[in-house]
């Protein structure tokens, strides 16, 4: 048997979440398909990082496993039967115990704000024409990394053992006419980054204090956590693998 990574990007709109559901159409379904198509069997995959509804990705990955060799110039027949909005990137043969989602030593996540009317951001940012102190932003992002419990930014109905997270990086950005909350970390709970970005914005509008933003953290309760921004503005930018993944003896 052979195991295999399979890198993909795509935007979300039109999917129910990246991982396979029942009664919803999801970016893995559409994958398998097009690799059911292609080599005539049935190839189950396991996925990297469970993006919600909507939600877009410029990296992640699944693994399979499978009987026969795929040479990496099959991802071009293999997008050719994919719709317009999933590409395949590469697929790459790894060690049999590879593992695309626990072997991952962080992922990163982007959310894009824009306040002034623009179709071009359309499905690809959150509108929100408010005025906001950025200063204040960066102080609610910087007391993320102080913490380790994100219980009140996870979604209930989670099959988590804990909500311990480890933020290597928490930032907002400007990148042309958004603005861009940046976040790093080992793992992320169900709705994370949303509930994060939302609550933040709460601080940014002056809503709330940034004392109030540690009461939310530290009370660990999701009701009192902003998860309202949609998942259209929201990117999964990256997924960090060790070298030992790629390493095939």
């Amino acid at each position: 048997m052979y195991r295999y990574f399979i890198e993909v990007k795509y935007m979300g709109s039109a999917y129910a979440g990246f991982q396979v559901q029942a009664n919803a159409n999801t970016v893995q379904a559409e994958v398998e398909k097009a690799m059911l198509v292609y080599f005539k069997k049935e190839l189950s995959l396991t996925g990297s990082s469970r993006t919600d509804s909507g939600v877009h990705a410029l990296q992640n990955f699944f693994h399979c496993d499978c009987d026969f060799e795929i040479p990496e110039q099959k991802k071009y027949n293999l997008n050719a039967l994919l719709p317009p909005d999933i590409a395949i990137r590469s697929i790459v043969k790894v060690e049999a115990n590879a593992h695309c989602r626990f072997d991952a030593l962080s992922r990163e996540y982007k959310y894009f704000i824009y306040n002034k009317k623009d179709p071009f951001l359309l499905g690809r940012g959150y509108f929100f024409p408010y005025t906001i102190d950025e200063g204040l932003l960066q102080s609610a992002a910087a007391i993320l990394k102080e913490y380790k419990d994100f219980t009140s930014f996870s979604k209930r109905n989670t099959q988590v053992k804990n909500s311990n997270c480890d933020i290597i990086e928490s930032k907002w950005l400007i990148d042309g006419d958004c603005l861009v909350y940046f976040v790093k970390a080992n793992r992320f709970l169900r709705g994370m980054v949303r509930g994060l970005t939302g609550t933040m914005l709460q601080v940014g509008r002056k809503k709330i204090t940034l004392q109030q933003f540690r009461d939310i953290i530290e009370c660990r309760d999701c009701t009192l956590a902003d998860f309202a921004v949609p998942g259209h503005g929201l990117f999964l930018i990256k997924v960090n693998f060790p070298d030992k993944v790629w390493a095939i003896k």
